[in-house]
C-alpha cells in the first residue's frame, strides 16, 4: 500500500483477481481473462496493471490450484482463507480519488462489495461519501479562489463547475445507494 493506506495498482489488480475467485472458483485461463478485461476496460491498456501475476497469488497461498498445478496445466482454482482475509484488507483498505486507479478502485469496492457484511458495505459507502465529500470541498475552494484570479466566466471556472457537477451527482448516487443497504 502506499504511504496513506491507499492501493497500489498491484494491490488494484490482488483486489480484482481475489474477489473474482471470491466469486466462485475458475480456471487460472478465465481468471486471467477476467482481471484483464474489468482492469483494461476501468483504466485502459497498463503495463503497471498486468505485471502482477495470479501465479504470485498460488505462491503466497492466497489460491491454490483445486486439481493440478496451477498456471501450467490451467487448473481451477479456488480463494484461501489466507486470500479471503487479504480480500478482506484490500475492499476495505482506504481510498485516493482523482486518478485513473482511484476509478478502478472505486468499480472494484462496488463489485465486490457483496462480499462484506452488511454493516461493512454500508462503512465502505459511508467512505467513498467522505472522499467526494472531501474531493468536492477542495474543488469548490479552487473554484472561488479561480473567480477571484480568472474571472467567473474562465475555461477553468467552466471545468471546475462541470468537476463539481459529476462529484455532486456520484454523492447524490452514492447517498441513495447507502439508503437501500
Amino acid at each position: 500500500m502506499f504511504a496513506d493506506n491507499t492501493l497500489t495498482p498491484k494491490e488494484a489488480v490482488r483486489l480484482c483477481a481475489l474477489g473474482t475467485l471470491a466469486s466462485r472458483p475458475m480456471r487460472y485461463s478465465e481468471l486471467a481473462g477476467a482481471v484483464r478485461h474489468f482492469t483494461s476496460r476501468m483504466m485502459g491498456p497498463s503495463l503497471e496493471l498486468m505485471g502482477t501475476s495470479i501465479e504470485l497469488l498460488r505462491y503466497e497461498g492466497l489460491v491454490e490450484a483445486r486439481e493440478g498445478a496451477g498456471m501450467e496445466d490451467d487448473a481451477p482454482l479456488e480463494i484461501t482463507r489466507g486470500g479471503q482475509r487479504e480480500l478482506h484488507s484490500l475492499l476495505t483498505a482506504r481510498l485516493r480519488l482523482g486518478s485513473d486507479l482511484s476509478k478502478l478502485v472505486v468499480a472494484l469496492k462496488i463489485r465486490f462489495l457483496d462480499l462484506l457484511e452488511p454493516a461493512e458495505r454500508r462503512t465502505q459507502v459511508d467512505l467513498l461519501i467522505e472522499a467526494v465529500e472531501t474531493e468536492l470541498a477542495r474543488l469548490i475552494d479552487l473554484r472561488g479562489s479561480s473567480v477571484d484570479e480568472c474571472g467567473a466566466d474562465s475555461a477553468l471556472v467552466a471545468w471546475l463547475d462541470h468537476d463539481i457537477a459529476q462529484l455532486e451527482d456520484r454523492q447524490s448516487w452514492l447517498e441513495a445507494f447507502l439508503a437501500k443497504l
